[in-house]
């Protein structure tokens, strides 16, 4: 079952929506292989442990964060990180589900 579908967070999806309408950048914070299997086209793939190492970088883009993963767990860590450094950011869960709201 998709994140979404699970915890049913209908006040998430639509924060989702909205940053997608506003133009925020996707970060799959995936492993390299998990990545090559598929991901959203134009979404930039940092790993979760390198997150930390990157937020200058993620803070230039200048941009609101949607952060996913497979499942949601470490897209819900890494927007928690993103957050701690003043980084407007929601937690998009499965890349899966956030494709289908692009489409």
């Amino acid at each position: 079952m998709s994140f979404f579908g699970f915890f049913g967070n209908k006040n998430n999806l639509e924060k989702i929506q909205e940053y997608l309408e506003n133009s925020a950048v996707v970060i799959d914070v995936r492993r390299l292989e998990e990545w090559n299997v598929g991901h959203i086209e134009g979404s930039i793939h940092i790993v979760l442990y390198l997150i930390p190492l990157k937020i200058k970088e993620i803070k230039a883009l200048n941009k609101s964060i949607i952060v996913v993963c497979k499942s949601g767990n470490r897209s819900g860590q890494a927007a928690r990180l993103l957050s701690k450094e003043g980084i407007d950011v929601v937690n998009g869960g499965a890349w899966q589900d956030v494709a289908k709201l692009m489409h």
